[in-house]
């Protein structure tokens, strides 16, 4: 069974997922977002499974959320996929995806719901 678990490792939650994803006996591909961001048809793609719009899955703290002005409801969903490209930072995580779907996975016990 593939994993994939797009990752910060200087997040917490992210951590501690992965960290469950392993003890389940599993060794998942991790995608350092941050490094490595998604293109958008993936972006696009994972929003689609996961059954969220791009701004359920926009970070807020930590970010260029305010300084963007990302709270108005102008911005159309593609406008806010945008956004998380240019500044991966706004991606919220970790987004973790299996067979069996995928989940943003805050709070981390949320991935037991795909594995």
């Amino acid at each position: 069974m593939t994993i994939t678990i797009y990752h910060n490792p200087a997040c917490g939650t992210s951590r501690n997922t992965l960290a469950m994803i392993r003890q389940s006996g599993a060794e998942p591909v991790v995608v350092e977002y941050l490094k490595n961001p998604p293109t958008r048809a993936r972006l696009a793609e994972l929003l689609r499974k996961m059954g969220i719009s791009a701004r359920e899955l926009l970070r807020q703290r930590g970010t260029p959320y305010t300084e963007l002005g990302l709270a108005d409801p102008k911005w159309s969903e593609e406008e806010l996929i945008g956004f998380m490209l240019k500044h991966p930072i706004l991606i919220e995580r970790p987004i973790v995806e299996t067979p069996k779907g995928a989940r943003l996975c805050r709070p981390a016990e949320k991935v037991l719901e795909i594995l």
